[in-house]
């Protein structure tokens, strides 16, 4: 499928209650991974789609899930969605070495991210 959804991230304010509400309901393996100043969480699943937890990027606004489609060209895909309507909330960025993101909201108002993998 082109254009799969690749990852789903828990943009939250609270990284700890939410660790151990989601690793209980569903036995997810958590991973801290530190990223600079801050700890990512992993979130292995087994099978399907993975993702991650951590604090929330944008101070006052509420705990949401984040749904992450890959793309093949990052910048590209970033400049097509702000030239169809959306609003680009985060440009692009890059992953310590795992690759580039980019937040979008399209012309409706859902929030969705972009993703490229660094390529070896």
């Amino acid at each position: 499928m082109a254009n799969p959804f690749v990852h789903v991230e828990l943009n939250t304010t609270d990284v700890g209650k939410a660790k151990t509400f989601y690793g209980k309901l569903f036995d997810w393996k958590l991973e801290d991974v530190p990223m600079g100043t801050e700890t990512y969480t992993m979130i292995r699943v087994g099978d399907g789609i993975g993702g991650g937890i951590m604090k929330h990027p944008m101070p006052g606004a509420p705990p949401m899930w984040l749904a992450y489609v890959l793309v093949d060209d990052i910048a590209a895909a970033t400049k097509k969605a702000k030239s169809l309507g959306a609003t680009v909330v985060k440009d692009v960025t890059e992953v310590m070495g795992a690759g580039h993101f980019s937040i979008i909201s399209d012309p409706t108002g859902a929030v969705f991210g972009l993703w490229k993998p660094k390529t070896a």
